[in-house]
């Protein structure tokens, strides 16, 4: 069935009560009537049906327009946006796979009907309705700018981006969007609901509104196949992470070892290689870590899998984070879900700063701790809690050079080389470890794009 294309010219009165009454009708999708776009386009439409003064008019279609230009895509695909990233009873329903009640999926369609039909409103006409009142009226000037934006919009939406044609795609103009419920379920089985459904990595952002939870835009695309060296150590949290998907007993895992490694990018590789399969990266910054539980309490529900990732964890002291961190790992009251595990990385391997002072013979002598080894130990609780420690030791000599040479291969810097080229490139290698950070992955990457770059080495 093709939706009516709400045509505002002469603003017909039913033409006008039809859209507000498909906003004030919205059950399932209710959310979506407090968004700011469609809360100003409703604004907007109401002054116009009730004949506001030209002031009141004119205000409400520059707060609309003011709205509406944070967006980067026409009306249509804009509320096409907001509706597949809407978290709602029925969006988690079908993430979680659970059998919907009768009445939730007839009211999720006509929702996406009411939607469909909104969307669909000729915007650019409204403003051109906008400026014919305002002409009647003798206000010539101001008509013309308010019809001047109203034609670009119409300029700008046959402009579409990926996102743009995957929603057409879900979403065609000029369709009910009520037929596209069951692709619409598809989506969210393959990828998940709300904001989840369109990005793989994400942040806590605890001061972040209307959700902490924060899409990374430019998320790291590093592959397993990407990395060189340590094919032990990634196996082993490659192993965790498909028993961790398939349902199965997991492991929390402590990626430990010298700087430049290759631990973080570990963590994000294996990410990157299951996201299709529902999974999740959570990067959790240190200060935020009392806040665990709550980040628990909004995982635990969803029908995904997530990692949550700790980069460089490492204490000062035994502090209220750390603390928080040890009850989740084991010994809470609560359980970690099911649908959870912990990654983290560190340069230290018992995650808490060590002093001589604190040994137990020191600190007795210094402090008078007569439970200075009950000390001690609580220090080293944390690290023993994580299931699993995965050590990255900085590489040898022959290590390093397969690995630069491994990733100048893959980017095509080192095509085909004659013998004296390898030789040559080996030998620029040690001089560069050794001139700068040492031999590590992330020191060979650092050559490899030096070398890349055709710029002369500092020693020649």
């Amino acid at each position: 069935m093709q939706a009516p294309h709400y045509s505002p010219i002469g603003m017909e009165i039913t033409n006008t009560l039809m859209a507000l009454a498909d906003i004030a009708g919205l059950t399932v999708f209710s959310r979506l009537k407090d968004h700011p776009l469609l809360a100003a386009f409703r604004a907007l439409l109401e002054a116009l049906y009730r004949e506001d003064a030209v002031l009141g008019q004119v205000q409400s279609w520059a707060a609309f327009m003011d709205t509406f230009i944070r967006y980067n895509h026409s009306f249509y695909l804009s509320l096409a946006f907001l509706t597949i990233t809407d978290d709602n009873p029925f969006t988690h329903g079908v993430e979680n796979r659970e059998a919907l009640p009768p009445v939730l999926a007839a009211l999720a369609k006509t929702d996406l009907s009411r939607l469909g039909r909104i969307a669909a409103f000729d915007v650019p006409g409204l403003g051109l309705c906008l400026g014919a009142r305002l002409r009647k009226d003798g206000l010539e000037t101001l008509a013309g700018n308010i019809e001047e934006e109203a034609r670009a919009l119409w300029a700008a939406e046959g402009k579409s981006s990926d996102l743009g044609k995957r929603l057409l795609e879900l979403f065609p103009e000029a369709s009910d969007w009520g037929a596209a419920l069951s692709a619409l379920s598809a989506s969210i089985h393959r990828s998940g609901a709300g904001i989840l459904g369109l990005h793989r990595s994400f942040r806590w952002v605890s001061s972040a509104r209307p959700s902490p939870l924060k899409p990374v835009q430019n998320p790291d695309p590093v592959r397993l196949s990407d990395l060189a060296g340590y094919e032990a150590q990634r196996s082993v949290v490659t192993a965790n992470t498909r028993c961790f998907l398939e349902g199965k007993p997991a492991n929390n895992i402590l990626l430990y070892g010298d700087r430049g490694t290759g631990k973080s990018a570990t963590v994000k590789a294996v990410s990157n290689e299951y996201a299709h399969q529902g999974l999740r990266l959570l990067e959790v910054p240190k200060h935020d870590l009392f806040q665990l539980p709550g980040i628990l309490e909004t995982l635990a529900p969803r029908g995904l899998r997530f990692i949550i990732f700790i980069d460089d964890l490492s204490f000062e002291t035994t502090d209220d984070s750390f603390t928080t961190l040890k009850a989740l790992l084991e010994g809470g009251i609560a359980a970690r879900p099911a649908n959870v595990v912990l990654y983290a990385t560190s340069n230290r391997r018992h995650l808490v700063k060590e002093r001589l002072a604190d040994r137990p013979s020191s600190a007795m002598a210094a402090t008078g701790d007569v439970r200075a080894f009950d000390t001690m130990q609580e220090q080293f609780s944390l690290a023993d809690r994580f299931g699993l420690t995965v050590v990255f030791a900085a590489p040898g000599q022959e290590e390093f050079l397969c690995i630069a040479e491994y990733i100048a291969f893959k980017r095509g810097t080192l095509k085909s080389p004659t013998p004296e080229e390898r030789t040559s490139f080996r030998e620029n290698a040690l001089r560069w470890e050794r001139w700068f950070n040492g031999r590590s992955p992330r020191t060979a990457v650092q050559y490899v794009d030096w070398v890349a770059g055709g710029a002369a080495f500092p020693w020649e």
